[in-house]
């Protein structure tokens, strides 16, 4: 059953003086479907009230697939980011926009739209077109763009995004705006950047785990997120996914793998670690990303740079050009 019955449900968000606001939520079908993760799927929601041309909204909502049960923790997952969004406001962080709930009770999020397409889609995107690595002056420009992003979520809100990947940056054109999304897995930090809480733990997903995370006893601070970020600047210069050899067993056309060739034992053993880069690929324009890469990928969470040393050390390189 559809979760919204018509074009006239009325849903609420606030006003910036707290008071409510009345948004009309289209049917899902009278959207564009942008996208999806477990458990929801993202649409494309055009605004034009009384003829007016507005900016367009991303509205990411439960999948009506889902049983009961599934359906009922992933609400509450949806109303956790909603909390954490709605109080943050970046250029290089989506904003939010309204958290709307439907009359069976199931519920929305409508954030900014930030962009036409993931930064994972356009590396799957590349690889099928054998475009080869993302030139080295835009992987710079994702990396400050994120690195920005994380500072402010680390340093200014202590908050830990939990899982960085290509799927968690949006991109506007050709790269003329570059914003991270989905914070519906962050984490609290504390004074010393710690994910202290015991209640509190870090998911992320799986190929882009740091090594803490992976271990019973690991302690998960900011450098978990830049150490996930290290490995999103891998997958522009490899267009693959980490730790996944895609190579020949790898269909363009529906994204699977030949189960029987894949080294499962491989794949668990590399979990963590730093993967390899093509150098025969690269030439020397994309040094100053392979050693960003590099730093960030460190096992040891103590020698990865913050996010604050990322952007400083970024935008000291673009000065001097």
């Amino acid at each position: 059953m559809e979760v919204f019955k018509s074009q006239n449900n009325l849903a609420h968000r606030e006003k910036p003086d707290g008071g409510p606001v009345s948004v009309t939520i289209p049917a899902s079908p009278f959207m564009q479907k942008l996208g999806y993760g477990t458990g929801v799927k993202v649409y494309l929601m055009k605004r034009s009230p009384r003829g007016l041309s507005r900016s367009p909204w991303a509205v990411k909502k439960i999948d009506s697939k889902c049983n009961r049960s599934q359906q009922s923790l992933y609400q509450q997952r949806l109303k956790e980011e909603a909390n954490v969004l709605k109080n943050l406001q970046h250029p290089n962080i989506v904003g939010y926009r309204a958290f709307a709930e439907a009359n069976d009770g199931s519920m929305c999020l409508a954030m900014e739209y930030g962009g036409e397409k993931s930064l994972n889609t356009l590396v799957d995107e590349r690889r099928a077109k054998r475009l080869g690595p993302f030139p080295a002056a835009t992987i710079f420009k994702v990396a400050l763009n994120m690195a920005r992003g994380l500072k402010y979520l680390h340093n200014e809100k202590k908050l830990l995004h939990g899982d960085i990947k290509s799927s968690n940056v949006v991109v506007k054109g050709d790269f003329e705006a570059i914003k991270i999304c989905d914070v519906g897995m962050s984490l609290p930090l504390d004074e010393n950047m710690t994910v202290s809480d015991p209640d509190m733990y870090y998911v992320g997903t799986e190929p882009w785990k740091p090594k803490e995370a992976l271990q019973d006893d690991g302690v998960i601070t900011d450098k978990a997120d830049i150490f996930a970020f290290g490995l999103t600047i891998w997958e522009m210069m490899t267009l693959s996914v980490p730790h996944v050899d895609l190579g020949d067993d790898f269909d363009d056309e529906d994204e699977s793998f030949d189960e029987d060739d894949f080294d499962e034992e491989a794949y668990y053993a590399a979990l963590g670690t730093r993967p390899a880069l093509n150098m025969e690929e690269l030439d020397p324009s994309y040094q100053c990303m392979i050693d960003l890469f590099s730093v960030c990928t460190n096992e040891d969470p103590k020698k990865r740079p913050s996010a604050a040393c990322i952007v400083e050390a970024l935008e000291a390189s673009l000065a001097q050009e």
